[in-house]
């Protein structure tokens, strides 16, 4: 069984910056999409970005283009995201995710980021 585990939360000024990690244990299949997603109070779990493990392939969502750098060690199984130019509307639960393709889904317990002055 995939087991994620994210580090790295806590809290940030606006403008500051954090950086989160995921390790998945259990030997995950080696064809997957490793990502990131946030809930704000009160709202739906958002994809934040994704990468693939074939060819790197990287997705972000527009919130985030130009402020966050997503990435990953294929041979530590970890997956990165950097966030710079934090915003109060950064606020929310950030969880990973790893799809295996094909395959099933897992996600981690989620880490806590608040962003406020």
């Amino acid at each position: 069984q995939v087991q994620l585990v994210e580090s790295g939360g806590g809290s940030a000024e606006p403008g500051g910056s954090l950086r989160l990690s995921c390790v998945a244990s259990g030997n995950p299949y080696y064809n997957n999409i490793m990502g990131w997603y946030r809930q704000a109070p009160g709202k739906q779990r958002e994809l934040v970005a994704n990468i693939r493990s074939s060819d790197g392939n990287l997705h972000y969502a527009e919130p985030v283009k130009g402020r966050f750098t997503c990435s990953r060690d294929n041979a530590k199984n970890t997956l990165y995201l950097q966030m710079n130019s934090l915003k109060p509307e950064d606020t929310g639960v950030y969880y990973c995710k790893l799809s295996e393709l094909p395959g099933s889904d897992f996600w981690g317990q989620g880490t806590q980021v608040t962003v406020s002055t």
